[in-house]
Order: C-alpha cells, then structure tokens, then sequence
C-alpha cells in the first residue's frame, strides 16, 4: 500500500487561512498547532506555514501583554489582491505613459512633418488610384482566367449529370405508366423539355 502523500506548501497555506476564514477568530499558536492536524498539516510544520502566511499578509498578528494573537478575515486576502491590482495597473499605467512620451518624440509639430504628412497622403492616394485601375484588368488576370474556366467546368459536368436524371426520370415514366404518354410528352414540353433536348458537348 502506497505511502499517502503529504501536503505541499500551497495546500498547507490553504487549509490553516480556512481555519481562520471558518471561525472569524483569534488564535494563539499552540491553539493553531492542535487544529493543523486537523486539516492535515502536522502540528511542526505550523509555525512555519502561518509565519509565511504573516509574511505575505494574508494573516496578521499582534501582541496583547505576553500572548502573541493570529487572525485573518476573507476580506484580508481581498483587499491584498485589491492592493495588489492597483499596483499592477498603475505600473502599466507609467509604462503606457513613458512609451506615449517616447513616441512623441520626433513628433513634434514643424514644417517638415507637415510637408512629410502631405508627401504621405499623396503617395495613399496615388496607391489607391493605381489598385483601382488594376482592378479593372481583373479579367485578363491569368488566375482569375483559370478560375473562370473550373466553374465552366463545373457547371458543364453539372448540366449534363442533371440531363442524365432526367433522361432516367423520362424512362421510368415511360415505362411505369405507358397510357399516360400524350399527359407526359405535355408535361415534359411544359417544363422546357422538348426534342432538342440534349447533353451539352
């Protein structure tokens, strides 16, 4: 029977912040050290675990006469990731702020920038004017020719597989129901189906 495994440091953390988070109390350490069992995590490894837990704040203590108290409430570990955020984002903020500042630079208004804006938007618009143009030459575009020439293709095989349906179709009718042939023949030339009717070549 394998050995069971014991708790890492993470899982330790956890279940001694769930002891305060459940009871909303104070504690001493040996109180601490008799309910850490309880959780799985052994009565040794206590003081270590909450020494790591008070280092990142997430449990506080305080000394009263010559007893040293520990508690934490969920709204602790809250407000820790609420610091923490707004730490973050402000140094994003500095960051978007010192490359905004960067970027400007050589960016500043003078008369070569202008002329240089204007050089760009004539040379946009040169540019657009010559895609339209080529648009135009579209048809004789080697690829749109090739493709042009697959949909004929296509439809050309599509045409005839659906003249053979029909040809099947006028068969059967034929033969299913030969007193009916004058209401057939009518019905066929109705429908656009006449003796001219054949396969594309």
């Amino acid at each position: 029977m394998s050995k069971k495994r014991g708790l890492s440091l993470d899982e330790k953390r956890e279940q001694i912040l769930q002891i305060f988070y459940d009871s909303k109390n104070f504690y001493l350490l040996k109180e601490l050290e008799k309910l850490g069992p309880k959780r799985g995590v052994i009565s040794q490894s206590v003081k270590d675990v909450v020494q790591s837990l008070v280092d990142d704040d997430l449990v506080l203590k305080d000394k009263i006469g010559t007893s040293v108290y520990f508690w934490s409430l969920p709204s602790c570990a809250s407000n820790q990731e609420t610091e923490s955020d707004l730490a973050n984002r402000t140094k994003r903020l500095k960051e978007l702020v010192e490359q905004r500042d960067s970027l400007k630079r050589g960016r500043e208004e003078s008369d070569e920038r202008v002329t240089a804006l204007d050089e760009l938007k004539t040379v946009e618009m040169q540019h657009k004017r010559l895609k339209e143009q080529l648009s135009c030459y579209a048809d004789n575009d080697p690829a749109t020719i090739e493709a042009m020439r697959n949909a004929i293709e296509v439809a050309h095989s599509a045409a005839n597989r659906w003249t053979d349906n029909i040809f099947t179709l006028q068969h059967w009718c034929s033969t299913s129901f030969p007193q009916a042939k004058e209401q057939l023949v009518h019905l066929y030339r109705e429908a656009g189906i006449n003796e001219d009717f054949e396969y594309l070549q």
